[in-house]
């Protein structure tokens, strides 16, 4: 997947990757990674549940809008089903949960971690 991401970056469109596995996500080497802590089969989330699926799209886009650039990799803070998830409101404002992770991940740079 990193593979094929960076060659579609290379032609100038921006990738964003979603993964189950936090070390696979780093070995791809894809421009923009996603992390989620969840069962395999089950990127994008439940069997059904919109609301949450639709959730982990926003965040997509919204990476594919705010990263600083390519060579990131983002945990997003979601627990498989102990979440409610709320109707995205406005797709064209920047996904809360993409932000606070970002927020946390510059702290642990920050931190030296």
């Amino acid at each position: 997947m990193g593979l094929l991401a960076r060659g579609i970056e290379a032609r100038g469109v921006t990738t964003v990757a979603l993964g189950l596995v936090k070390e696979v996500a780093v070995a791809a080497h894809a421009p923009r990674f996603l992390y989620l802590h969840w069962p395999f089969g089950h990127a994008l989330g439940e069997v059904g549940n919109v609301a949450q699926q639709r959730a982990v799209l926003h965040d997509m886009l919204s990476m594919a809008i705010s990263a600083s650039g390519p060579g990131l990799v983002v945990e997003l803070p979601y627990r498989w089903r102990r979440e409610t998830y709320l109707p995205v409101a406005d797709w064209n404002k920047p996904s809360d949960a993409l932000a606070s992770a970002l927020s946390l991940q510059g702290d642990l740079e920050v931190q030296g971690r």
